[in-house]
């Protein structure tokens, strides 16, 4: 008996040792993979698929074109990812307004969107978000807000009737709920230390370099094309990009395309698309 249960240590020591060595060599390779290609070796690798049921789903392909170009194998992760996304997170209601499913979906889902290239989606610098009718006192500078994000109190909060606004145009590169889950994801990736945080810190970082070259400075004075916010400082030029991003990227890539090549990059996805005929037909690609 005594020595069969040295054989189960040992047999137990050994596969423990294997499991970590195994462990370490796909960090390795992880590592290098990205030293090479500039982006994550994997990034979708789930046991089992949550699926959202049949009106959840409607509501996303209702509201999120960024859905309706994915594969069917891709439009699973991404429910996936919206139902994780949602349990993870604390939603609140303030000052009357009427907290709902639905309300959680669109949320999430933007958040979703906009990590969807990333491995990890979590963003664990926001544990809960709040929700406004309309603008609300903040705090923060004793002043009125549509959003904002308080990572000393992990919190994102918006205005309901602003968060709308932005989706109700897909041209006028104003998006809240965009710019403000960027504003997570950039303070997400100095404190993580994940594949694509790490991606991502860099890559906004090489973004507002490009700043100083003479040629790029000279088209942005001469076009004015990005508003004047994202000029605010280094973290809302980034955020006002990724709203141009993904509202507008073949004009934005036709404008400016070393941002736009940043920005694919920093996201891991190429949202780009062309006109045919009176038709807006676009094209979603993974990188």
């Amino acid at each position: 008996m005594e020595d069969l249960i040295i054989a189960l240590i040992g047999i137990l020591f050994f596969l423990g040792m294997f499991a970590i060595i195994i462990v370490k060599s796909i960090s390795l390779f992880d590592v290098l993979y990205l030293h090479f290609f500039k982006k994550p070796i994997y990034i979708h690798f789930y046991f089992k698929l949550k699926k959202l049921n049949y009106q959840d789903e409607r509501f996303i392909k209702d509201r999120f074109p960024f859905y309706n170009r994915l594969k069917p194998k891709q439009q699973k992760f991404f429910q996936h990812r919206v139902i994780i996304f949602m349990n993870d997170k604390s939603f609140e209601a303030r000052e009357g307004f009427h907290m709902n499913n639905e309300v959680k979906l669109y949320i999430s889902a933007t958040a979703v969107m906009l990590t969807f290239g990333m491995r990890d989606f979590l963003l664990p610098a926001v544990h809960k978000i709040l929700v406004y009718p309309d603008v609300y006192h903040s705090t923060i500078n004793d002043a009125y807000h549509k959003g904002e994000f308080n990572p000393r109190m992990r919190a994102l909060v918006f205005s309901w009737k602003h968060f709308l606004e932005g989706f109700a145009s897909d041209r006028d590169n104003i998006n809240l709920a965009v710019h403000e889950w960027v504003h997570v994801i950039q303070f997400n990736s100095k404190k993580e230390h994940d594949i694509s945080a790490s991606i991502f810190d860099d890559t906004s970082k090489e973004l507002v370099k490009l700043l100083l070259y003479d040629n790029i400075r000279q088209r942005l004075e001469d076009t004015k094309y990005f508003r004047e916010y994202a000029f605010t400082n280094e973290f809302e030029f980034v955020a006002v990009l990724v709203e141009y991003f993904i509202e507008s990227p073949i004009e934005f890539r036709q404008k400016f395309p070393e941002f736009y090549a940043k920005v694919k990059k920093m996201l891991n996805y190429n949202f780009a698309g062309y006109k045919k005929s009176s038709m807006k037909i676009y094209c979603f690609n993974f990188i």
